[in-house]
């Protein structure tokens, strides 16, 4: 039996993945998630990690390490960044295997990512297509997160993506910066229709994707892991107050009925952002693909953001991520990934030995 702790760094949110497994079989596998905006302090990672690491125990055979926190403004370089995450998880499990994921879908060593950073950075999709590509020979993965969304072809069971770093993926399309919670709504809207007119939206961060799909009833309260625009509550009300304030309003101009309209606009409007992006990528995999491209949705937003895109693009099937693994890896699969990938490293040089 093997005992592996998979880690995705990211700059908002943490996530582990303790996997159990025999003989290349799945025998357990658990979620932790820890909302950690990286960029305020960063020196408080360590923290994290003890925390997460205290939540399954601290008897692993390895550590699996992804990330996407070294894009985040509290490091000048993805350099310096990549340095600081694999130092504080170096010193979370000291005396421990530690293989950490680059974009060619190979686990290296913490000394070895650090030679090559660029070849580490943001490499989680890498995680997600791997592990996808386990089950199905051809698919397209979109898997929309709280800020962002990864679209992840896999093509004759192997990963087709044509960009590995996050520039990369924004120019052909494999990334879309749009996501469930933290999206600045005038980030997906310059107007809006009120009162039977159109006004335009103010650029200020007066409120964030999490209070458009709060309203809507897309996600719960609970849901709303991560900050608040203007650090308030996450009831319905108080959700409504924020959108108000996207046009320089408040709840006594606006009812509830002419916010609720706005919301389902800009929804819309964030769900046409993914279509554009996974257009591009759904056509090029079933050019190359011999059978029919399901799409796999997966994350947060898989539910009201994934599947509406999947729907609008006219995929060949649409299945949910968790249908092939348990629900709760649905949310985490980028630290499911890598966990797997590090327990089959393990349990293959345990065989050679």
């Amino acid at each position: 039996m093997v005992n592996v702790l998979g880690l995705d760094i990211g700059g908002a949110n943490t996530k582990a993945a303790y996997v159990q497994t025999q003989k290349g079989t799945i025998k357990d596998v658990q979620i932790a998630v820890e909302y950690f905006p990286v960029w305020k302090k960063p020196q408080k990672l360590g923290q994290i990690l003890q925390k997460l690491k205290t939540v399954f125990g601290d008897k692993f055979d390895a550590v699996g390490v992804t990330m996407t926190a070294e894009l985040s403004d509290a490091y000048q370089t993805k350099r310096e960044g990549v340095k600081h995450i694999l130092g504080y998880v170096k010193e979370a499990f000291p005396n421990m295997p530690i293989y950490v994921l680059n974009t060619d879908t190979c686990l290296e060593s913490p000394e070895t990512a650090l030679e090559a950073p660029f070849r580490v950075a943001a490499a989680n999709w890498a995680a997600t297509g791997w592990l996808v590509s386990q089950y199905f020979e051809n698919c397209v993965v979109i898997d929309v997160g709280s800020t962002s969304t990864s679209i992840i072809p896999v093509i004759n069971g192997k990963l087709a993506a044509q960009g590995k770093t996050d520039l990369d993926k924004l120019i052909c399309g494999e990334l879309v910066y749009t996501g469930s919670l933290r999206t600045n709504l005038a980030a997906i809207v310059q107007t809006v229709p009120v009162k039977g007119t159109v006004s335009m939206v103010s650029s200020e961060l007066f409120a964030l994707s999490g209070d458009v799909h709060l309203i809507l009833g897309n996600i719960s309260s609970r849901q709303y892991i991560s900050e608040t625009a203007d650090g308030k509550g996450t009831t319905h009300k108080e959700a409504l107050t924020r959108l108000a304030r996207l046009i320089c309003a408040d709840t006594e101009m606006l009812t509830e009925k002419e916010l609720t309209t706005i919301a389902q606009h800009i929804y819309e409007k964030q769900i046409q952002q993914i279509v554009v992006s996974l257009d591009q990528v759904y056509k090029r995999a079933k050019k190359t693909a011999s059978t029919k491209v399901p799409i796999l949705v997966a994350g947060l937003g898989k539910d009201f953001l994934a599947h509406k895109a999947a729907e609008q693009v006219k995929a060949d099937v649409i299945m949910d991520l968790g249908e092939l693994l348990p629900n709760k890896v649905s949310l985490a699969v980028p630290a499911t990934g890598v966990a797997l990938m590090t327990a089959k490293q393990v349990e293959e040089k345990n065989h050679d030995t």
